[in-house]
């Protein structure tokens, strides 16, 4: 059962996607065409309004398939003409999809670093690129400064529209075996890096409705995106708690973040952050809905 529940999952997912890129070619193509204000801004709008509706497709029948507990503390007064820097803990590929169904249309649609070869991925490259994902070689030398410039001209960029950017603060996902390598001093956490932050806070810090700081938890196990497509992701946990940039923290305009004072406030997050997942971890799990 589980791999015709695998082959049906990734027959809807494939139909989602290619029908939702299509969708997108027009825009993307005045977007390449037109690079000036007047056109971007309606284009961008659009694009983004066509990747909910990706979004909600997909989430409506993993929904029907895995019957997901689901356990959600969300803030209210969110808002879809904000901008927003999400930081999450990171433990699977199933975390952007627990976080896009979470916000789709609570916030703006969420947008991540990912790496420079996916741009070659045929069809879904094409709607990153749209949607102005930004692409990072990740590599030593002089690719790391001009990833650097990439992410600041990214989020120049999501000025013109109300954006939400994930930063995975600890770089990559959670594992013991990592957690050992780096002597993290923290149970279920990876040591944060504050550089991604630093970035989108010193290019629109001024921009940033707020800064919701989100730890996802999955009681019966971290699942896979197998599990997902096979209908075996059992129950998540998820708490968003929104944050006001501290004033040791911000920048002049124009000028970048105090280093020092950037540090201590995300490594305080991610204290809080790792004594949370400890205590929903040894919670109940949530009940069936």
């Amino acid at each position: 059962m589980s791999s015709l529940k695998k082959i049906l999952s990734a027959l809807v997912l494939a139909l989602n996607t290619l029908v939702v890129s299509c969708c997108m070619v027009p825009f993307a193509l005045l977007k390449l065409l037109l690079p000036v204000r007047a056109v971007r801004i309606p284009c961008d709008r659009a694009l983004m309004h066509i990747a909910g509706l990706w979004v909600g497709v997909n989430g409506s029948w993993f929904e029907a398939i895995n019957g997901t507990r689901w356990q959600v503390d969300v803030p209210a007064g969110l808002r879809r003409d904000g901008w927003y820097l999400v930081l999450s803990n990171h433990q699977s590929w199933v975390d952007i999809l627990v976080l896009q169904q979470v916000f789709n249309h609570r916030i703006p649609f969420l947008k991540f670093f990912i790496k420079h070869e996916l741009i070659y991925v045929p069809v879904i490259g094409l709607a990153w690129w749209a949607l102005d994902f930004p692409f990072m070689k990740r590599k030593g030398g002089a690719t790391a400064q001009q990833d650097l410039e990439a992410a600041r001209k990214a989020c120049a960029k999501f000025r013109l529209n109300p954006t939400s950017l994930i930063s995975y603060a600890e770089g990559t996902r959670f594992t013991p075996a990592k957690q050992n390598e780096q002597q993290s001093p923290y149970r279920h956490l990876l040591k944060p890096k504050s550089g991604g932050v630093g970035i989108a806070l010193e290019t629109m810090g001024d921009k940033f409705t707020a800064v919701l700081d989100v730890t996802i938890a999955y009681p019966d196990g971290v699942p896979t995106f197998g599990d997902v497509m096979a209908g075996r992701f059992r129950s998540v946990s998820v708490r968003v708690h929104e944050r006001l940039v501290p004033p040791e923290v911000q920048a002049a305009p124009g000028e970048p973040v105090q280093r020092i004072g950037l540090q201590r406030w995300v490594q305080r997050l991610w204290k809080e952050k790792d004594a949370e997942l400890d205590a929903l971890l040894q919670a109940e799990p949530p009940a069936a809905s």
